[in-house]
């Protein structure tokens, strides 16, 4: 449960540590968009769907698009709600919902920001995603407690710049630690 003197997550990131097996996480960069006393509710950022363009979410929802909305890439942000669409996105946020995680980021998941992004009408820098990551009260808490994320503030610089297959390297660098030290086992002093 958030007390006065538990943090947020909101606004951070969660690098998966290497001993988390679950097929899910494993190696994920997860964008954390909302964290209360209900739990926390976040977007993976480095797992694209690997059939999935910007084309059949567009053809789906019979929403007119532009040719090079086609190729853009749709991400698996996670194993719950896989039927919906989330789209994680920088300035500008007046869309029907934007939920700001920090000044610069928001998610969004109105139709109004699909068209916009269909025709390159939308933010410059945003990602589509099927699904998102989903905790329970306490869950997260406790899973970093034993060692499965390490979390850090979403970094000032636009990940999305980084290329998808290198994000959990890049974003562990960032961080100040090299990926090739980190340990799948907890330690305690």
């Amino acid at each position: 449960m958030l007390t006065d003197n538990t943090a947020t997550l909101k606004g951070q990131f969660l690098l998966a540590m290497l001993g988390l097996v679950d097929p899910n996480f494993h190696q994920t960069v997860t964008c954390i968009c909302e964290h209360n006393d209900s739990g926390a509710m976040g977007i993976i950022i480095n797992r694209v769907h690997h059939t999935l363009t910007g084309k059949d979410i567009f053809e789906e929802l019979t929403i007119a698009h532009a040719p090079d909305a086609e190729s853009i890439p749709v991400h698996l942000g996670g194993p719950v709600h896989v039927g919906e669409i989330f789209v994680l996105h920088g300035p500008p946020f007046n869309w029907e919902a934007s939920l700001m995680i920090t000044p610069s980021l928001a998610m969004s998941n109105t139709r109004d920001i699909l068209e916009a992004v269909a025709m390159a009408k939308g933010p410059k820098t945003f990602i589509i995603s099927l699904g998102c990551a989903g905790w329970g009260p306490g869950q997260l808490e406790f899973e970093i407690k034993e060692n499965a994320w390490l979390n850090h503030p979403i970094f000032e610089e636009n990940i999305f710049d980084i290329p998808i297959e290198t994000r959990w390297d890049e974003a562990v660098k960032k961080m100040g630690i090299d990926p090739m030290l980190l340990s799948n086992a907890a330690g305690h002093a």
